[in-house]
């Protein structure tokens, strides 16, 4: 790797650096405010729903 282009080298650490920031964020980040979203979706679709069923 100290052989090799500037460039190049920093593109490699560029590249490990931003898939350590990816996985870092998502394990922070995993399932933040996920059943709150679900459970309103959840409950919108059951109403469309229900009021499907009484029109037919």
């Amino acid at each position: 790797m100290y052989g090799a282009d500037l460039g190049v080298s920093l593109a490699f650490l560029l590249t490990i650096a931003s898939a350590l920031l990816c996985v870092w964020y998502g394990a922070i980040n995993w399932n933040k405010d996920a059943n709150n979203e679900v459970d309103i979706n959840l409950k919108t679709w059951a109403n469309d729903e229900d009021k499907i069923d009484e029109a037919l």
